[in-house]
C-alpha cells in the first residue's frame, strides 16, 4: 500500500520559483547599476596612475637631459632615444612600449603644455575633448 501523499516527488511549484525570480531580478536591478559604475570608474582612476608614472619619468628624462621631450618626440621618448637627447640615460619605464590608455588609445602630450610645462592627458571614454562622467578628460592638471 502506497500512499499518494508520501509517493509524490518533493520540488518547487512555479510559483516559488516565480518569486524566487522576481526577488532575484530585483537584487540585479539594484546592485547592477553599482557594479558598473564602479567599473567604468576604475578606467579613470587607472589612467591617473599611469599619467602620474609618465610624470614621474618626464622628472627623471629632464634631468638626465635638461629638458622635456619636445611635443614631436612625445612619451616614446621614455622608451627609446631620441636623435637630439644628449645624456639620455633610459629608458625610463618598466616597459618597452608606451602603453594606451585604458580605453586602448594613445595618451597625449604636449610640451609645453595649456596647464603646465607637460601636459599628458586622455580624452576618456568617448575620445573627444570634454564631456562628463566617464567622458571627461584625464589629465595631469585635475
Amino acid at each position: 500500500m502506497t500512499d499518494s501523499a508520501t509517493s509524490r516527488h518533493q520540488g518547487f511549484t512555479l510559483v516559488e520559483l516565480l518569486v524566487v525570480l522576481a526577488i532575484l531580478g530585483l537584487l540585479a536591478g539594484l546592485v547592477g547599476p553599482r557594479v558598473l559604475n564602479q567599473l567604468g570608474g576604475a578606467k579613470s582612476k587607472t589612467a591617473n596612475v599611469q599619467i602620474k608614472d609618465f610624470e614621474q619619468a618626464l622628472e627623471l628624462y629632464k634631468l638626465d637631459v635638461g629638458r622635456f621631450p619636445s611635443s614631436d618626440e612625445g612619451l616614446s621618448a621614455l622608451v627609446s632615444k631620441p636623435a637630439a637627447a644628449t645624456g639620455w640615460n633610459g629608458p625610463y619605464l618598466k616597459r618597452k612600449d608606451i602603453p594606451s590608455d585604458p580605453w586602448g588609445r594613445a595618451y597625449q602630450y604636449a610640451a609645453p603644455g595649456q596647464h603646465s610645462e607637460v601636459d599628458i592627458y586622455s580624452y576618456g571614454a568617448d575620445g573627444s575633448a570634454g564631456g562628463e562622467g566617464e567622458n571627461a578628460d584625464v589629465g595631469n592638471w585635475n
